[in-house]
């Protein structure tokens, strides 16, 4: 386990603000951008709302955006009005939702839908319960799990353009809908980077010093992902009988099968945290491993374990679907694992430690390059509003705010998870 000093951070969601703030949030600008979300979360709505409003805040200039859900259904009408441009994010069909895009178009103008999954076309549901560990016996499974499909399939049905996280899964929203979709990848946003970056300083001037015990950390810990967990359990199982050295860390709740329940004494579980947070506990471990099953589902997902952790200096091992597969270089910034050799892998890379610096160092580099939000703009600009925007070079851009972040972003007492 590396040695890291950054204490917990007092998490509060910054997202909880009354709707006259974000309606005026919207108004301020001269091009305006209304996201609409059911109702805002941790997960979808950080990566594909949040973090897009903080970059035109923050970047953006003349350019007003703000977020609205269901509990704004009697507003939209004035948020519509308002606004330029309007973004639907993975929401369910409903009468205030074809309201708000007839409106829209009533008025000429720009209805996008932004999803980060495979959860628009009804024909992969089978799929989705399967690779989710849903009960397939369960009536009440099939009803869910089509109806919120088809909602979310129409909704984007309904829209001029789509939005999503990687040119798979932009494909599978062309082909069900016949509409353009655009990608804007996953990214880390200001609060993330802040504290990365000073963990990332640290691990720099210790040289990355650690402890004796080698940690594996698993950060996706919920129970619709044990058939992923699957894909790797027989391999750590494997790894902890042949190196007493090693622990294994899984945020969340896990099934322990394949033989790993025989060294409970080794494996810690940690609750979920929150996104800033989870970057400390990211922080402390050599290996985080990211493993899937490998299908049509899978491949929509997004690359965010790889740069999460790499943002805070550790290395990821990952199954070579087709955003990992394009985001990492195997042996380089990472290393990547079919399902037969995940025990190679982990192998390799614990005996590599002596040279783990430079390659954590690369990875570092290339997802600020790629994922950083202050990389972002120019990217979301085309998308929006059809233009080009031109950005400070990369690398004075990101020493400038990573600087910036190091002395403003400041952790307040906390109890340590």
């Amino acid at each position: 386990m590396f040695v890291v000093t950054e204490p917990p951070y007092s998490y509060q969601d910054p997202w909880a603000i009354p709707f006259s703030e974000r309606f005026r949030a919207l108004c301020v600008g001269r091009r305006r951008v209304a996201y609409f979300y059911e109702r805002p979360d941790t997960s979808t709505f950080r990566y594909r709302v949040y973090n897009m409003i903080q970059v035109l805040h923050e970047l953006g200039g003349d350019i007003g955006a703000s977020f609205f859900g269901n509990d704004d259904k009697d507003e939209l009408t004035r948020v519509v009005d308002a606004a330029d441009v309007i973004v639907i994010c993975r929401a369910r069909y409903n009468e205030h939702i074809n309201q708000m895009i007839t409106r829209a178009h009533a008025q000429g103008k720009r209805v996008l839908f932004d999803v980060d999954d495979l959860v628009f076309n009804t024909d992969y549901v089978h799929l989705i319960l399967r690779t989710l560990d849903q009960d397939i016996e369960v009536p009440q499974a099939w009803d869910h799990w089509f109806g919120l499909i088809a909602r979310i399939g129409a909704t984007l049905r309904m829209c001029d353009g789509a939005i999503t996280t990687n040119a798979y899964l932009a494909s599978q929203i062309q082909e069900y809908s016949g509409l353009y979709a655009d990608v804007i990848p996953n990214f880390l946003n200001k609060e993330q980077l802040c504290i990365s970056d000073r963990i990332f300083q640290e691990k720099m001037g210790a040289g990355f010093k650690r402890t004796r015990e080698v940690h594996i950390g698993y950060f996706s810990g919920t129970p619709t992902h044990n058939h992923d967990f699957a894909v790797v359990a027989k391999s750590l199982a494997r790894i902890m009988r042949e190196d007493p050295r090693v622990r294994l860390l899984i945020v969340g709740f896990l099934e322990l099968k394949e033989g790993l329940e025989m060294f409970t004494d080794r494996i810690e579980f940690y609750g979920l945290h929150d996104f800033v947070n989870l970057q400390r506990v990211m922080s402390l471990v050599e290996i985080n491993i990211v493993p899937l099953m490998d299908n049509g589902f899978t491949n929509c997902k997004s690359e965010l374990k790889y740069f999460e952790a790499a943002a805070v200096g550790t290395l990821t091992i990952a199954t070579p679907i087709h955003s990992y597969k394009n985001a990492i270089t195997h042996g380089e910034n990472g290393y990547l694992a079919e399902s037969t050799t995940w025990t190679d892998r982990i192998r390799e890379l614990i005996s590599n430690l002596d040279g783990y610096q430079p390659m954590a160092e690369r990875a570092h580099a290339h997802s600020m390059q790629e994922y950083g939000w202050f990389n972002q703009l120019d990217r979301l600009e085309r998308v929006l509003f059809g233009q080009k925007v031109l950005q400070p070079s990369q690398s004075s851009h990101t020493r400038e705010l990573t600087a910036w972040g190091r002395d403003q972003f400041r952790p307040a007492h906390a109890t340590s998870f």
